[in-house]
């Protein structure tokens, strides 16, 4: 498989805390799992049969420790490729107490490509990933037609495509990708967005995105 040139985010150094870093030595072996070009046995990971959600860029873990501590009878996987995200999210995990996190810290597409059997997962969420604003940037997004494809040969079939984005118009492009997937059926019954569901955690980024008046847009798409 060729090598991906073109990737949808720019690794930071980013500040490690000293707590942090502890997580990354101390809890990565337990809730960790390294990148590796092999179909994870999530069977074998979890322990059991369950639910299988994949968060894409995690930020800090918050929404995916929420959704986790909510659901307790599913299996979260979150891949986060910047460390002091990650690290905060181990940090979560163990002052919750939560034993259905994993997470991988690396490029989203090359996980899902090798890391992941067709069909092994009932939702994908992607909530605010970097909507690379300038036009020449725009083949850096991560939502394009190879995307689409990709994650619908890893959802289930009725498995759910969960997106949100503040940006207007890479929610416009969100939609125009997806809806040309004849793979997706948008659950909008106008055929756009869908009100924020009860179950997608507000975030912190969010909150602040809505006091400086930025609207936020939610797609919800079913894998046919």
């Amino acid at each position: 498989m060729p090598q991906r040139t073109i990737r949808s985010y720019v690794q930071r150094a980013g500040r490690v805390t000293h707590a942090q870093e502890r997580a990354l030595v101390e809890l990565w072996p337990q809730f960790g799992i390294e990148f590796a070009p092999l179909v994870l046995d999530l069977d074998a990971i979890f322990g059991r049969r369950a639910r299988r959600v994949l968060e894409i860029g995690i930020g800090d873990g918050e929404t995916l420790l929420e959704l986790a501590r909510r659901q307790p009878e599913a299996d979260f996987l979150g891949v986060e490729v910047h460390r002091p995200g990650v690290g905060h999210c181990l940090l979560g995990i163990e002052s919750r107490g939560l034993g259905n996190i994993r997470l991988i810290s690396h490029d989203a597409v090359e996980v899902l490509q090798r890391q992941l059997a067709d069909a092994a997962l009932d939702q994908v969420l992607l909530y605010f990933p970097d909507p690379w604003p300038k036009k020449r940037h725009h083949k850096r997004r991560i939502v394009q037609p190879a995307f689409a494809e990709l994650v619908a040969c890893k959802l289930k079939p009725g498995g759910v495509l969960r997106l949100a984005t503040d940006w207007a118009p890479y929610a416009e492009h969100m939609l125009e990708v997806l809806q040309h997937n004849p793979s997706f059926a948008n659950t909008s019954p106008a055929g756009n967005f869908v009100p924020r569901p009860e179950s997608r955690p507000q975030t912190k980024f969010e909150r602040r995105g809505e006091r400086l008046g930025h609207e936020v847009f939610d797609l919800e798409f079913r894998r046919a």
